[in-house]
């Protein structure tokens, strides 16, 4: 049997090309608009920036429809994006403490400091299909918007409930926790200029993390507190708000406000003991773009398993973990395989062929 490269690869290319973008067209529906996605899909819109490394809602919406819904090459798209954009300055450490709350819970105490709040989530509700959502009407749509907000008169004022304390820092001023080791490190590593080098400081393990892939981090976090580590954490505190993003003002010097992007922010407690020390706990952090929780209470997970000494399982080897969560890089490692091999296989092919025939003789 003979093996031929097949021929006429451009015209090929761009006719597979035209066949995806007929795939997206066709069919009797409404063409989606970007505001639509953006507006209505915000959680696959937030994860798209989180993992593409750029926060802009309207640049993630467009990703994602020419990606058709496929949240990696959506992200991949934005993020080969971002690099064709110049670096202009850079904005001051973001404060989160100045942060404009919609969603603040903890797991670990009842009663916190301006108390629990539940903010957008289906938490709390059934798992179950609504089927209501099928009829897609604007008017029935303001409807229930108005039946929501009640006599509430702007509803955007619902998002401002203003600055909360920290309700690790309870623990902390009772002296029982502990602080990572590398929390207050020196010049902070810019991991979009340099590559990772092993061990890696913790501003490059938080910056890794926080542009990896959702799954990818919640597989390795799920494997350490199902019994592949030692790690079985109280949920200290999850934020899910709005955060000034600061800039020096070029004339005057002084910080100076241009805008606020959507985070989340997880806070976790793991048990602790500093031998020769009290008994302490000890504290793991997650943050990333947009409205995710699951990314970062993993990514909580994962720096407190990171911190421990000796990488007994995957999930500690800091190493392993920082080399295989980026989506962008795994997904282009692995569809690589489907450019032509011919020649590496047809060197397999002979050998084996050759292998077989001594060992007939």
């Amino acid at each position: 049997m003979g093996y031929i490269a097949v021929k006429g690869g451009k015209d090929a290319i761009e006719n597979a090309e035209k066949y995806l973008e007929f795939q997206r067209l066709k069919g009797a529906s409404d063409d989606l608009s970007i505001g639509q996605i953006k507006d209505q899909l915000y959680f696959a819109v937030d994860r798209i920036m989180s993992e593409g490394s750029l926060y802009a809602p309207e640049l993630a919406a467009l990703a994602f429809k020419q990606a058709a819904g496929d949240t990696l090459e959506a992200s991949f798209i934005l993020r080969a994006y971002r690099t064709t954009k110049p670096r202009v300055g850079y904005s001051l450490p973001c404060n989160t403490q100045k942060m404009k709350v919609i969603r603040r819970i903890s797991a670990a105490f009842k009663d916190i400091p301006g108390g629990q709040i539940l903010g957008p989530t289906s938490d709390y509700t059934l798992k179950l299909l609504d089927f209501g959502l099928e009829e897609a009407d604007n008017e029935k749509r303001k409807a229930e918007l108005e039946k929501l907000l009640g006599d509430i008169v702007n509803y955007k004022d619902y998002e401002d409930i203003g600055e909360l304390p920290r309700v690790i820092d309870m623990l902390r001023k009772e002296g029982l926790v502990i602080e990572n080791k590398r929390a207050k490190e020196g010049e902070i590593f810019d991991i979009t200029r340099e590559s990772n080098v092993f061990p890696a400081s913790r501003s490059a393990s938080l910056q890794t993390m926080a542009r990896g892939e959702t799954g990818g981090l919640l597989l390795l976090a799920y494997s350490n507190v199902r019994g592949y580590g030692d790690i079985h954490p109280a949920l200290g505190e999850l934020r899910v708000g709005y955060v000034p993003v600061m800039i020096t003002h070029p004339l005057t010097g002084e910080p100076y406000e241009i805008g606020k992007v959507k985070i989340t922010e997880a806070e976790i407690i793991a048990r602790f003991n500093v031998e020769g020390e009290k008994p302490k706990f000890s504290l793991g952090y997650g943050v990333c773009f947009g409205h995710n929780e699951v990314k970062a209470i993993s990514m909580a997970i994962l720096d407190r398993a990171m911190a421990a000494s000796g990488a007994k399982h995957a999930s500690n080897d800091q190493e392993f973990v920082l080399s295989h969560v980026d989506g962008i890089e795994s997904m282009g490692f692995t569809i690589h395989w489907k450019l032509p091999h011919y020649v590496t296989f047809l060197s397999d092919l002979d050998r084996l062929r050759k292998a077989q025939e001594v060992s007939k003789k």
